[in-house]
């Protein structure tokens, strides 16, 4: 059974071939996935400009939200980035975030009820639901109503907006362009990676914070352009505002065994309270779907508690970067750091409970850095030799918390590095951020991030391992004994055969060959079977194409994709060096048992563990009954 493999023309895994049989013009091949093509470049440019321009977005936002500040709080005409927490205006300071919050409400409603809550798990129900397709006007509608929930107070950082404002700028070109649902994910990703590098200066962490929570798969076609995009992202900044870090920490001693362990078991507290964080905001959340009101005027009562707070505690307004910069060098401390993050929880919680427009980030990392910096000093109260260092209690606190409620481990660590350049905060980062994403995982089945679409339904990757059915080859699990039916035989002939209980007679497909033994199609026995076609008919007129092949070096995942795709039961295996030779057949059922044995294997790993505890636990039982004999 052979094919000629001459003049080829792939194009999307097709190939046309040229041949002397009439019964065979197109053979559909598996599409070759080996590294980067030309649409893959082309995206990678895409990507390129998205990310100066989300570089551009975020110093636009950044300077917006000065301005809102400044003409609220201080009655000034500037776009320098300032905090509210220097106002003078006493109780007056209450009815700002009220304010600002009946106008989100009002562009929530009328505008799009899209703008509402931090943007990455609208993003993210985007990517998974609506093939990445996010309404255009919120790329315009976000970024103005989050300035304007910031700029009035809210306790929400800029970097959620901007992160939102380029995914959706992301999605809005890839609409345009006509790109497919993959492409228009990988410029989501870009976009939004791109937002996050800008604010921030830490383009590594803006990759990995992409992959973890939109991309949801590590490949070449779709990390390339994020790359590239927070890098160029970076480069605006970078002339904007420079190289230095945005939290810069100095003078740190290398921590010692001792230290290290404090730090982990520190990640074991801080997961647990990222736990605590995460049921809290949803638990407001919950509440204010409650109220007998209609959803366009719960930001305005949540900024009720913003403005309240703010006056007692005027540093929980606003993004509070200044705050984050404080508590990592040491320069707020005991009590004032205490009641600083425990009211920016409360405030923050209440506020985005009610649905305002805001981000999750710097809140999570400020609640997370007062926290660590506590535990911190308790510790070194108690230990003063242990070898802790408050700064760097203070930057694990602020990447655990984000690595348990976000579940964003790799991010998390990464962008405490990125944000201070101190290498001696890696060890304990590592320790502290592993610990609370465990915790995590074992306490709260979703995050702050995933929480929200979860209760409507869509389920959201949270495990990236490779696909069982793309680790086997098609040489592993295909049906080498192939038997051919000729296509000169007529139909008559062959239903003889069929019926005879011959070996090979009782299959459900077979593949067609000429005289030459060279494959000409692949026939059902439903087809020769068929009551309707006259028995002297031959085999080769009732071949239906196109034919689909593959190769044995191919995956399993690449036949399962083919076989559902051109709905059909099974697929020719074919060599590379002659593709008209037949050197196997691949079916449904060989997939699925393929697939149902390393379920076997798996059920019956689980039940040796199991039975093994149980015999361990009889062990320890009559060894307890020896001893008391």
């Amino acid at each position: 059974m052979k094919t000629n493999g001459k003049n080829k023309i792939f194009k999307k895994g097709l190939q046309v071939a040229t041949s002397m049989e009439p019964t065979l013009k197109t053979i559909y091949f598996p599409e070759d996935k080996n590294g980067y093509n030309k649409r893959s470049i082309q995206i990678s440019i895409i990507a390129i400009f998205l990310g100066l321009a989300g570089g551009l977005i975020a110093k636009i936002l950044t300077r917006l939200i000065g301005l809102i500040t400044n003409l609220c709080f201080y009655g000034v005409f500037s776009f320098s980035f300032s905090s509210p927490a220097g106002n003078h205006l006493g109780l007056w300071v209450i009815l700002i975030p009220i304010a600002g919050s009946v106008i989100v409400g009002l562009m929530a409603k009328y505008g799009s009820a899209g703008i509402r809550g931090h943007g990455i798990p609208e993003a993210m129900e985007q990517v998974l639901l609506n093939e990445s397709k996010i309404q255009p006007r919120l790329t315009f509608l976000k970024p103005i109503s989050a300035a304007i929930s910031i700029g009035t107070g809210g306790p929400f950082g800029a970097e959620g907006p901007i992160i939102a404002t380029g995914g959706a700028l992301g999605s809005l070109i890839g609409q345009i362009l006509k790109t497919s649902a993959d492409e228009r994910k990988t410029l989501l990703a870009a976009g939004a990676a791109a937002g996050m590098a800008a604010t921030f200066g830490s383009p590594v962490s803006a990759v990995l914070l992409a992959v973890e929570l939109l991309l949801f798969e590590f490949k070449p076609q779709s990390l390339i352009p994020v790359t590239l995009a927070s890098a160029s992202a970076t480069a605006v900044r970078i002339f904007f505002v420079g190289t230095a870090p945005i939290f810069a920490l100095k003078n740190v001693a290398q921590p010692g065994s001792l230290a290290l362990v404090i730090y982990l078991l520190m990640g074991l507290v801080i997961g647990v309270c990222s736990v605590f964080v995460t049921k809290s905001v949803y638990f407001v959340e919950d509440s204010f779907d409650k109220l007998p009101i209609h959803w366009m005027w719960w930001p305005a009562i949540g900024a009720v508690a913003v403005g309240v707070i703010g006056f007692f505690a005027p540093h929980t307004m606003g993004v509070g970067y200044d705050n984050i910069d404080r508590i990592l060098n040491g320069s707020i401390f005991g009590e004032a750091l205490i009641v600083l993050f425990i009211l920016k929880f409360i405030s923050w919680a209440i506020s985005l409970g009610s649905g305002t427009s805001g981000g999750t980030l710097a809140p999570l990392f400020t609640i997370g850095g007062g926290l660590g910096a506590t535990l911190g000093s308790i510790i070194l109260s108690l230990f003063p030799h242990c070898g802790v260092d408050i700064r760097i209690a203070a930057l694990v606190g602020m990447a655990a918390m984000f690595a348990g409620s976000a579940r964003a481990l790799l991010a998390s660590m990464i962008f405490a590095f990125e944000t201070t350049m101190q290498p001696y905060g890696l060890l304990p980062l590592l320790a502290g951020c592993s610990t609370a994403y465990l915790i995590s995982s074992l306490m709260m089945r979703n995050t702050i991030m995933t929480e929200k679409i979860a209760r409507r339904g869509v389920y959201v990757p949270s495990e990236y391992e490779v696909d069982f059915l793309s680790k086997v080859s098609v040489k592993d699990s295909e049906t080498t004994k192939v038997y051919s039916i000729y296509a000169e035989d007529e139909i008559g002939k062959v239903r003889e055969w069929l019926t005879s209980g011959m070996e090979g007679s009782l299959h459900h497909g077979y593949p067609v060959v000429d005289k030459n033994d060279r494959l000409a199609g692949i026939v059902s026995r439903r087809e020769l079977e068929n009551p309707e076609i006259m028995p002297n008919v031959k085999v080769k007129d009732i071949i239906k194409e196109p034919l689909v092949v593959i190769f044995e070096d191919n995956t399993l995942r690449e036949a399962a994709d083919m076989i559902a795709y051109y709905k059909i039961s099974r697929i020719p295996v074919v060599s590379r060096a002659d593709t008209y030779k037949v050197i196997g057949l691949i079916s449904r059922g060989d997939i699925m048992n393929a697939r149902r044995k390393n379920i076997e294997q798996e059920n019956l790993y689980k039940k040796y563990i199991k039975l093994s505890s149980i015999r361990r636990k009889n062990n320890l039982e009559n060894e307890n009954q020896n001893v008391e004999g």
